[in-house]
């Protein structure tokens, strides 16, 4: 090598600082990234290599900056297209990407210079990756410093370092998606008004009081509480419309056109910031391994107003809120607000992908009243997640038993799993199935599932004792549509299912972060689910990425609660928005 190694390191990473400017992943910036090639030194037989060096200095510029094995960079390269694009091999077949024995082969053919020069490469690209916020300092390791060698951080500090860069993620490029569209000259920014819905949430409180407490402390950045009920009414409301929309002029119609154009205008939003909270752990890949599983759910935000004027004559009000459905909860029937969620669950981190909002016939409505189908949400659903991530198997709960919606994960090429909500009292009683030897299980297979009165796919009924009821011969049912289960199979299939992680619990976030309302209008009502939802996926975020940096299982209990998380974002937002 003719050239100095430190000067073609820094060629480089001046090149890659520039870039950082204006790209947001470290995959863009490695791709358009200029590597002086004439300055390195390969000693491998160039007639002779499946993998040029232009291509191989990129892939372990990439393999240094993010700290990654050999073994584990040749594996994602196998099942990941983006990430070979961004390196330039120019190939389609990924089975024939790097294995971990060349990596290891061509860093050994690198001269001492030239692996110097990769050396220095990686530290600079790496700092100027963090300074810019393109990579998350959490998701590379850490390069100490002589302070830091002799004095290490807390686990504490570190704590507060990673939300601190959560909290900057969150001003930056997530709660901004979100946009009252007022005027220019208005007295409240959008930033005050946020900040006033993160302080809502933090201290469980409603508009009404967050706007009282404002004026008792004098506070200038705190507006009435009308004012921000209709600033957050703007982010929901269509463009070119004003008012509340409702179903008056719709009665006949089961599209429910006004509704639609209610979840667009908010999930237009929820969608930017879920796809900045994504990319913003893009490098670390949490998304990607060999099985992303989601589960859909649906919860309910309870409404106590009784629907009838006179139940006995049958008669219900006449302004009773469309959106508000009956369901059945603790053994009791109850009102409310329902919204279904597609969420990321397993080993991932568990953030929320999608949001629909869910209205089913209640028995205060006339016959024929509006309605979504099973079918269509899981279907939007599914459509929003596959923006962000591939997936390979849905989890439903047995209120999700629908031919259609199966047959919509099938032909997607995704595998599902879910209870039925029926079971059999005794095993011996069902008829053409498969015992296991020893343990108590059974399968059924290749159960036609049928549309329009043709088989659609085929499926397998998995009967296990039930974990829920204590009575002997009881059996829980599932129906997957993975290829032919053995039943030595079941237990491992079926336990899979816990992979929902605690939906439950994931809800009583959200609802604790929900602001108190009494209103009707669903443009408030859906806005405030959509921003509380966003919250817990951003306390999500920090805590999954504490747990990456102090290596703790991603599944432990979180490090810091929901909210802490909360309190502190509102503080941020008000300190620096």
């Amino acid at each position: 090598m003719t050239s100095d190694p430190s000067a073609v390191a820094e060629s480089i990473v001046v090149h890659a600082e520039t870039l950082c400017e204006r790209e947001d992943h470290l995959w863009d910036v490695i791709r358009q990234l200029s590597i002086p090639v004439d300055d390195l030194e390969d000693a491998r037989d160039q007639n002779r290599v499946d993998f040029e060096t232009d291509e191989m200095f990129r892939t372990l510029l990439f393999k240094g900056i993010r700290g990654i094995s050999q073994n584990e960079l040749a594996q994602r390269l196998g099942r990941e297209p983006s990430l070979v694009k961004s390196f330039h091999f120019d190939i389609t077949d990924l089975e024939k990407t790097p294995t971990q024995q060349q990596l290891s082969y061509t860093h050994g053919k690198f001269s001492e210079d030239t692996q110097e020069v990769l050396n220095r490469t990686v530290a600079g690209v790496r700092q100027v990756a963090l300074d810019h916020n393109v990579v998350t300092e959490g998701l590379v390791p850490s390069v100490p410093t002589e302070t830091e060698e002799e004095e290490a951080q807390s686990t504490s500090e570190y704590k507060k370092e990673k939300a601190q860069k959560t909290l900057t993620l969150a001003r930056k490029h997530v709660i901004p998606e979100f946009d009252t569209h007022r005027a220019a000259h208005k007295t409240y920014s959008d930033e005050v008004m946020l900040d006033m819905f993160a302080s809502i949430c933090a201290n469980n409180g409603s508009a009404h009081s967050e706007a009282e407490y404002g004026w008792l402390t004098d506070d200038d950045l705190t507006c009435d509480d009308s004012t921000f009920l209709r600033a957050i009414k703007k982010i929901a409301t269509p463009e070119g419309s004003d008012g509340q929309l409702t179903f008056a002029d719709f009665e006949d119609d089961d599209s429910m056109p006004e509704i639609d154009q209610i979840r667009d205008a908010i999930m237009t939003a929820f969608n930017a910031a879920t796809e900045n909270i994504i990319n913003s752990i893009r490098g670390d890949d949490p998304f990607d391994s060999r099985e992303t599983v989601a589960a859909i759910d649906i919860t309910h935000e309870q409404f106590h107003v009784w629907p009838w004027e006179d139940k006995e004559a049958g008669v219900a009000k006449p302004d009773y809120p469309k959106m508000v459905s009956g369901y059945k909860k603790d053994g009791e029937y109850k009102r409310g607000y329902k919204y279904a969620t597609i969420t990321l669950v397993g080993d991932h981190a568990p953030i929320i992908l999608g949001i629909e909002p869910v209205k089913e016939d209640s028995t205060w409505e006339r016959d024929g009243s509006p309605s979504y189908s099973k079918a269509d949400l899981v279907s939007r659903l599914l459509d929003r997640a596959e923006q962000f991530v591939d997936l390979d198997m849905v989890m439903f709960d047995r209120g999700f038993y629908a031919n259609r919606v199966y047959a919509d994960v099938d032909e997607r090429g995704l595998t599902y799993l879910s209870p039925v909500p029926t079971y059999e009292d005794d095993l011996a009683a069902i008829q053409d199935i498969q015992k296991h030897p020893t343990a108590d299980a059974a399968v059924k297979h290749d159960v036609p599932f049928g549309i329009d009165g043709k088989v659609h796919h085929k499926a397998e009924f998995l009967y296990t004792p039930s974990t829920s009821d204590d009575a002997d011969g009881k059996y829980a049912v599932f129906v997957t549509n993975q290829d032919r289960v053995e039943p030595e199979e079941i237990a491992s299939v079926v336990n899979g299912y816990s992979r929902r992680w605690d939906i439950e619990n994931q809800y009583k976030s959200i609802k604790d972060f929900l602001p108190k309302t009494s209103s009707t209008d669903y443009r408030l009502r859906l806005c405030n689910f959509a921003l509380s939802t966003l919250i817990y996926n951003l306390w999500r975020l920090t805590d999954y990425l504490i747990k990456v940096a102090l290596d703790e299982p991603i599944r432990s209990p979180p490090v810091i609660t929901a909210k802490t998380f909360v309190r502190a974002l509102g503080d941020f937002l008000r300190k620096f928005g």
